[in-house]
């Protein structure tokens, strides 16, 4: 799926809210410039940045992605993330299952939060889990689950691929 596609989506759900791109850069932390890339194609996103928008927007972050959609790469900067939604279509879950490769190196990201929980299993490869600035690493069929209200990240420290489901409740 393009970026352009995730922009279309994205502006007629902030249309459909009436929020300006102002109201919703305050509810995210996303400067309203980020924002209008995104909504324009100019820009493509992160999990995280993607996961602030749906949280302002009251949507589960799958709807940004049809049901066709196997994989998606979302870059900002140097990140690349390569994100597998795997909720079969169902967007009623409670909860949200993802499945996330993170490049060798990948460390840029900005810790966050976010409301529920959220639970991380690896598949195949290392990777480091900081929560609170408690720092953990896991390795395949490893897993951690935390208060997602907590600051978090995980990263790729190694020189090979990370596989690791997520799987994040809904509020």
């Amino acid at each position: 799926m393009s970026s352009n596609s995730i922009g279309n989506i994205l502006k007629t759900l902030r249309k459909e809210r009436k929020l300006t791109l102002k109201d919703l850069a305050e509810q995210t932390d996303v400067s309203i410039s980020f924002l209008s890339q995104v909504e324009r194609g100019k820009s493509s996103v992160t999990l995280e940045s993607l996961k602030k928008i749906a949280d302002a927007l009251k949507v589960n972050p799958t709807v940004f992605f049809p049901e066709n959609s196997q994989s998606v790469k979302l870059e900002e900067r140097r990140q690349q993330f390569y994100y597998q939604d795997l909720s079969n279509g169902n967007r009623d879950a409670s909860y949200l299952p993802i499945l996330v490769t993170l490049q060798p190196g990948e460390n840029e990201g900005n810790a966050f939060s976010h409301a529920g929980h959220e639970f991380l299993f690896v598949i195949e490869g290392t990777l480091t889990v900081v929560v609170e600035e408690k720092k953990e690493v896991l390795v395949e069929q490893q897993s951690i689950m935390f208060d997602a209200n907590k600051i978090h990240y995980w990263y790729n420290l190694t020189d090979q691929p990370v596989r690791f489901l997520v799987v994040s409740s809904k509020v």
